[in-house]
């Protein structure tokens, strides 16, 4: 019974993350956004609507390269994504900001998340969400960690 529930659950974690995927791009990348792609709406995402980032911090948030964020960046600031602007303490560093139009994917994009986790707890317990929350937090800390390569 157990060896069948753990099939199930590797299934089921599967077929989750295919359908995040789908949906995610069908539910975000409206008629509105089709000059971007569900990669781009991840980096507007990462740059956020709080303080001003530098190429640095939306790189590591990202797990990528400052200059494969670099190219993308590009493509987001000639369609009027992003801005970059030097900073007046150190001219060596560059903040990303979002324009308004970048604002507006932002929360297009972030109000898709709400749905899905108002989806997901909707018929949850206070303590169901907790277990929930842990089940997810360990799932988090392996892939991070890298030991499936053990």
């Amino acid at each position: 019974m157990v060896q069948n529930t753990k099939r199930s659950i590797n299934e089921l974690l599967v077929n989750l993350f295919n359908h995040v995927m789908d949906m995610e791009a069908k539910a975000v990348i409206t008629q509105e956004y089709q000059d971007i792609t569900n990669n781009d709406m991840h980096i507007i995402e990462a740059i956020g609507v709080e303080e001003p980032r530098n190429m640095s911090v939306i790189a590591h948030k990202l797990s990528v390269t400052v200059s494969t964020l670099t190219t993308n960046m590009n493509g987001l600031e000639r369609k009027g994504y992003i801005r970059r602007e030097r900073s007046t303490k150190d001219k060596r560093v560059v903040h990303v900001l979002l324009t308004d139009k970048g604002r507006k994917a932002f929360y297009h994009h972030r109000d898709f998340h709400k749905k899905m986790i108002r989806a997901i707890v909707k018929d949850l317990s206070g303590e169901e969400m907790e277990i929930l929350y842990r089940c997810l937090v360990n799932l988090n800390a392996f892939l991070e960690s890298g030991t499936w390569d053990d």
